[in-house]
């Protein structure tokens, strides 16, 4: 197949001509929308959308609509735009600085933040604090300049941050072929039954709730998580080391969710504490602890950590202290 098949990440230098797929009996059954967004990781559904509605994108060569279901062999073509000005206005956003050379930047996400507007966020979001701190920023989406990966609002942690187009687009087809190496640590709410295991179920868009995720077995994507039980604590909570072998959006909090063992504090996947505990969370129990991936332009592993944030801390140190009962009590 050739370079403009939808096969690769939607960067700044694919905007020479249009592009061209045929869907796959895997992808029949699918939304166009969602389809294009997963295969264009660079562009967000909303821009992609606005594209579907411009009538830039066809379907065996017809205009359809968002929701039209794919079937194999449809041939998808469009045409991508060149990015609009920058309409942004930079903020100064607190984060941590773990990293920072003239390629990428590596912060510590607090909890509370959104990473790009969207979704009712138009102002305060980390993007706008980037703007501010970098001034320029590469990307096709320019609501989401130098983005490579993202964590959700209540998850904090280490994020990568492209400040070239090379790192950008190295750094995506690094996370797409899985090279980069990410560890999470996370409370949750209940012993798995076993020290360790690996997840692997398909995640897709919950049929309902579309604020939410689900286990989807036939139109989900492949999603693997790993995780390992460090510590049990006497009211039932244990600390967990988690390493995903995929990024799926809500991947660790859908995943531990279905064994039965929901990251503390996460009500939207039943992780909700109740007033009948003194331990009384006000966000996820999840936190990006670790990474490792190669210099996008040197090709040096890095292995960055992110200390926890006071919250999180807080309450890992109440249950240690009050309420550990070892491994395998």
């Amino acid at each position: 197949m050739g370079r403009n098949e939808l096969h690769e990440p939607c960067t700044a230098s694919d905007t020479e001509g249009p592009f061209t797929c045929v869907v796959s009996l895997k992808s029949a059954g699918q939304r166009l929308d969602h389809f294009l967004t997963e295969k264009l990781t660079a562009c967000s559904r909303s821009a992609l959308n606005r594209l579907i509605s411009a009538q830039q994108v066809r379907v065996n060569g017809m205009c359809v609509k968002a929701g039209y279901r794919l079937r194999t062999q449809d041939v998808i073509s469009l045409a991508i735009p060149e990015p609009p000005p920058q309409t942004l206005v930079p903020e100064q956003i607190e984060f941590d600085v773990l990293y920072e050379d003239a390629h990428l930047l590596a912060i510590n996400k607090p909890p509370g933040l959104v990473v790009h507007p969207g979704g009712g966020h138009l102002s305060g979001t980390l993007v706008h604090g980037l703007l501010y701190h970098c001034t320029q920023l590469p990307g096709l989406d320019a609501q989401r300049p130098g983005i490579i990966h993202r964590l959700d609002k209540d998850t904090s942690g280490i994020l990568l941050v492209a400040k070239t187009e090379q790192a950008l687009q190295n750094l995506m087809a690094d996370f797409k072929n899985r090279k980069v190496c990410k560890i999470y640590h996370a409370l949750i709410m209940r012993w798995p039954g076993k020290t360790h295991g690996r997840i692997v179920q398909p995640i897709g868009r919950h049929p309902v709730n579309r604020k939410k995720m689900a286990i989807r077995p036939e139109l989900g994507k492949y999603a693997a998580t790993n995780w390992r039980i460090r510590e049990r604590y006497s009211n039932g909570w244990c600390w967990a080391e988690i390493n995903i072998e995929t990024g799926r959006t809500h991947q660790i909090r859908v995943h531990m969710a279905s064994v039965h063992a929901p990251v503390v504090g996460d009500v939207l996947y039943g992780g909700g504490v109740g007033q009948y505990t003194q331990y009384v969370p006000e966000r996820q129990m999840l936190h990006a602890s670790s990474i490792q991936f190669c210099h996008p332009s040197t090709g040096q592993v890095l292995c960055l950590t992110a200390p926890l944030f006071a919250d999180m801390q807080t309450l890992l140190d109440a249950l240690r202290i009050n309420e550990q009962c070892g491994p395998m009590c």
